[in-house]
């Protein structure tokens, strides 16, 4: 007759031992998942970002340039307009003359320069929304990243 084997408390440890060991492995293979998949995301927001600044970037150099040559424009316009009002004073033949030449001078100039402000007003306004615009939805992405990373 066979004797019945004894229960050893060794089987009950290994079996205890073998599952958290299971559980740990399980945990750390979902762990490194959601580890890769955050960063996965954060590589693709970046450079979606990139993009974005070099989008912007490329906007903001054409805006300047734009703005660079409407200054050049308007200068050497108004060197020209001084100097034939200059003439004109110069070739004036009464005082009263003179004074007009330079009353319709001064007020023909200070017309042009408040419709230059004005107008490069209007670039300076339209660049920084045309520059912006890339920029802009990186934010709501930047919440969507940090979201996903949380649930994840």
């Amino acid at each position: 007759m066979a004797t019945p084997k004894a229960k050893s408390p060794l089987n009950g440890a290994s079996e205890t031992i073998e599952s958290v060991v299971t559980a740990s492995s399980d945990a750390l293979k979902q762990g490194l998942d959601k580890a890769v998949k955050s960063y996965d995301n954060v590589a693709a927001f970046n450079k979606a970002t990139l993009e974005a600044l070099m989008q912007s970037a490329s906007v903001t150099t054409k805006g300047i340039e734009a703005l660079n040559a409407e200054t050049l424009a308007f200068s050497k316009q108004s060197l020209e307009d001084a100097v034939a009002a200059t003439k004109a004073a110069l070739t004036s033949r009464s005082i009263q003359e003179l004074v007009e030449v330079n009353s319709d001078f001064a007020k023909s100039a200070f017309d042009s320069y408040v419709g230059q402000f004005t107008k490069m007003g209007d670039m300076i306004v339209t660049l920084a929304k045309s520059a912006a615009e890339p920029l802009n939805g990186r934010t709501a992405a930047l919440v969507d990243v940090i979201q996903s990373a949380r649930v994840a």
